[in-house]
């Protein structure tokens, strides 16, 4: 008999060749789930070559709550969630890096408040550092402060303190809301995606949470960062 009974969560992680880690934070998140009583779906959304759309297919085999989406072409984080969320079936929905910059024990601090009603409850790096293991190299702190002042002034998101922390969790239908609407492929979901829940009124609360840098960004920090810039400049038109 086919089980259908609605998950309580359904988490998605974007991945681009991440064969080296996903199946490591994939059981860290299915033991979590388990040791919680929480039921849950994993979706992985995973471009590249190196094999992680086979590994999450042969973890699929043995457990039908995980399923995988994606290219070999890199099409981009943005992209890869708006394949993943209309397949998601939980009563919210979440996302996370698939390298594990915040552990999935930080969930503890995001249930309360789905619970309470919340809309929309998304991660941040806390100022100061206190919960930050590993701090990002020197030039990308000084260009995160650069990006910052410039999508506030682009975009507004004044009362949002890191649009960037990819642990991020919605009402389910929040979630297929925002990304039905959402249009740019890459990094600048985050920032797409906070813009559209403001407009519409949703609820937003912010957390603290643990958050460690593991020193293999996939972002060209040239070409990278001027097509951020960019992309952040093209929400307002593609958002009139």
């Amino acid at each position: 008999m086919v089980n259908t009974a609605i998950p309580d969560i359904s988490l998605i992680f974007p991945a681009y060749n991440e064969a080296a880690r996903i199946e490591n934070t994939v059981n860290e998140a299915c033991a979590y789930f388990d040791a919680k009583g929480l039921t849950y779906q994993i979706v992985v959304a995973a471009d590249g070559t190196d094999g992680t759309r086979e590994i999450i297919q042969r973890m699929g085999q043995a457990n039908p709550r995980i399923s995988v989406v994606g290219n070999e072409e890199r099409r981009g984080k943005g992209y890869g969630l708006r394949q993943a969320v209309p397949l998601c079936i939980g009563r919210y929905i979440g996302f996370s890096d698939a390298d594990n910059k915040t552990p999935i024990t930080e969930f503890d601090k995001v249930w309360p408040h789905l619970q309470a009603g919340t809309d929309l409850v998304i991660g941040q790096r806390p100022p100061g550092g206190q919960l930050i293991e590993k701090q990002q190299k020197w030039y990308r702190q000084i260009g995160s402060q650069v990006f910052k002042i410039y999508m506030h002034l682009m975009v507004g998101l004044h009362d949002i303190f890191d649009t960037q922390c990819g642990f991020k969790f919605f009402k389910a239908g929040v979630a297929r809301d925002l990304f039905s609407a959402q249009k740019l492929d890459g990094y600048m979901y985050d920032v797409e995606i906070l813009y559209l829940a403001e407009r519409r009124g949703y609820s937003i609360q912010q957390i603290e949470v643990r958050w460690r840098d593991d020193g293999d960004s996939r972002l060209n920090i040239v070409a990278g960062n001027i097509r951020n810039f960019s992309d952040v400049a093209k929400i307002r038109r593609l958002h009139p």
